[in-house]
């Protein structure tokens, strides 16, 4: 593990929310990460399909993960958009894959792509902050 994504590491293994979730952070390197997560039987709406907030919450853990890469200080989440393109369901393996488009000042754009194997399921866009004085 670099020193430069360390910090995406100790952050993920202290996030009890997306481990209580199954989420499982498979790399995370130069403002990039990937996240997986099986859907599970407690992640499925009235209608059959993964709810949409578990979809949001992988897309974000991995976006989290992104903006968290250079050990240069807590970055947050200042905003977020997702457009869901296809349904999951329940077994689905989905893999979201944060890139870094931009930085500028202390803010920054990610966007992420959630898929089921080569299919796209939700496309998200994420506006991090770095928080000045913590590390």
């Amino acid at each position: 593990m670099s020193a430069r994504n360390e910090t995406a590491w100790r952050m993920f293994e202290a996030d009890r929310a997306s481990k209580n979730l199954g989420m499982r952070l498979i790399r995370a390197d130069h403002g990039t990460a990937v996240v997986e997560m099986t859907v599970g039987p407690m992640m499925v709406n009235g209608h059959g399909i993964a709810h949409g907030g578990y979809v949001f919450t992988l897309a974000d853990t991995a976006f989290a993960c992104a903006c968290n890469t250079d050990g240069g200080g807590v970055t947050v989440a200042s905003g977020a958009d997702v457009t869901f393109v296809a349904a999951a369901h329940e077994g689905d393996e989905l893999v979201a894959t944060a890139q870094e488009r931009t930085l500028f000042g202390r803010s920054g754009l990610y966007d992420v792509t959630v898929r089921r194997g080569e299919e796209v399921v939700a496309e998200f866009r994420g506006r991090s902050r770095t928080l000045p004085g913590r590390t």
